[in-house]
């Protein structure tokens, strides 16, 4: 059964709607002040709210931005019913969120109308966004057996020559297959630490409270963690001279530790996907109350279509290129700059340059 949640002061009105949504099939849940119906919200989740503007305690517009900021109610669709009919009254709702904005009083119909239109809204989007579930689930069915086994397959190999071929192998080989067999495993871990850290992220996202301290922390000298970040990948991928650092020594709401993972994984993305001898070149500034960072490489960038799937969890044009990897790494950034109030960005121009760029709160 659908659940709406009636935030209405006054007593003669919410039992009127009430009975009139009850009618209409709907479970319905009231309050009769904005803050009950804020923690009403938070704990009921309903399909729907109806709330008037003017109310003690809190406010219709507090209610509304209040409701915003929660990542467990921040999606759901949102109706004004109020007396204040005035264009800027109107304008003052859409803008910080509302879904409709409904003038008392209206007809049995209008209201009925806006709230099955909402509702579809709500299953459309719903239904997109599982779409999208499933897409990154194929995907992930799709790359992970392949990523798993790549490295396993070097792994066992190796070491199986080793066991069978061990007295007939020189010294030089033994440790050539060595090394093969450390940078697989190398790749495996760092595989299922960033599956785990997916995993981990999703969850943190639906619990308000981890994400808030998830945003307490903050670094205050950025310029030596992003250089120690960009240099280690540099290094790993031969390609030292390739790199261009300008930074800025600035702050960010951020840990230390989340900044470099946030960086290796953008760094190592602009030299896999660029050609030994071209420039990636790593800027920092502070600005009025935000950190911004881009990584600008010469790659062979992204159409507009995979722009649009940044963060969905995919690798692209894995047919034409032989590439490692599962194509996580950017999706893990992405995440986890918007769990700190951020956001990633990236512009593309195919076959010439690439620039993600992460902002921060300072």
């Amino acid at each position: 059964m659908t659940k709406i949640l009636v935030i209405e002061d006054e007593e003669f009105i919410r039992e009127n709607l009430i009975e009139l949504l009850e009618d209409e099939s709907f479970e319905v849940t009231s309050a009769d002040n904005g803050k009950v119906g804020v923690e009403l919200a938070r704990k009921h989740l309903p399909d729907l709210i109806l709330c008037d503007v003017m109310m003690p305690e809190l406010n219709g517009y507090d209610v509304l931005k209040t409701l915003r900021s929660l990542p467990e109610t921040e999606m759901i669709p949102f109706i004004f019913l109020t007396a204040k009919a005035d264009k800027v009254d109107f304008r003052t709702a859409m803008l910080i969120g509302a879904d409709d904005y409904l003038t008392k009083p209206c007809t049995q119909d209008e209201l009925i109308a806006a709230i099955a239109t909402r509702l579809e809204k709500k299953a459309a989007i719903d239904r997109i966004s599982q779409e999208k579930v499933d897409e990154l689930r194929n995907s992930i069915l799709h790359s992970l057996p392949h990523e798993l086994r790549t490295p396993l397959t070097g792994i066992m190999g190796f070491s199986e020559f080793l066991i069978n071929e061990c007295d007939d192998l020189e010294p030089s080989e033994i440790k050539e297959m060595g090394s093969c067999i450390y940078r697989s495993s190398q790749r495996l871990h760092r595989l299922i630490q960033n599956f785990l850290l997916y995993a981990d992220l999703e969850l943190l996202a639906t619990n308000a409270e981890q994400v808030k301290a998830l945003r307490s922390h903050r670094i205050e000298y950025s310029q030596r963690p992003i250089a120690e970040a960009s240099q280690k990948i540099a290094a790993a991928a031969n390609r030292e001279m390739d790199l261009q650092l300008d930074l800025q020594e600035s702050s960010a709401k951020i840990s230390e530790i989340k900044l470099r993972k946030v960086i290796e994984e953008l760094v190592e993305n602009a030299f896999k996907f660029s050609e030994p001898g071209t420039p990636v070149r790593i800027v920092s500034r502070q600005e009025t109350n935000k950190f911004t960072l881009a990584i600008v490489d010469r790659g062979r960038g992204m159409t507009g279509e995979q722009l649009a799937n940044v963060g969905a969890y995919m690798q692209f044009e894995r047919k034409l290129y032989e590439q490692q990897g599962s194509g996580l790494g950017l999706t893990i950034a992405k995440r986890m700059v918007e769990l700190h109030a951020g956001e990633l960005i990236v512009e593309s121009i195919p076959n010439r340059e690439t620039t993600v760029r992460l902002v921060l709160p300072a």
